[in-house]
């Protein structure tokens, strides 16, 4: 790992830290399954502290990077990421036609 390289927090439905890889890297995770990846895919701690690799196509096609703002981004990179503050609701079926319409 490349120390330059700082964690940064993304979201989906949860927040992770992740990290681009910028070498190969190969370990074995907390459950013992082997963890492989490539210069350009990344490093993904998950909120429960599990460390998972996932390839550079499916990680940004489903992480968002959260801001760079203290007021928007309230976790430090030294901080393992919180559950938000409240829960977030999603649209139903109704209210995503309404949308469209």
């Amino acid at each position: 790992m490349n120390p330059e390289h700082p964690w940064t927090v993304y979201r989906t439905r949860f927040l992770v830290r992740a990290r681009q890889l910028t070498e190969s890297l190969v370990f074995t995770d907390a459950l013992g399954r082997e963890q492989s990846g490539a210069p350009g895919d990344y490093l993904v701690e998950s909120s429960d502290g599990i460390t998972r690799i996932h390839s550079r196509a499916i990680f940004e096609d489903i992480y968002v990077p959260l801001a760079a703002s203290p007021y928007l981004n309230p976790y430090r990179n030294d901080e393992a990421p919180r559950a938000p503050a409240r829960p977030v609701s999603r649209a139903g079926p109704e209210e995503r036609q309404r949308a469209l319409a």
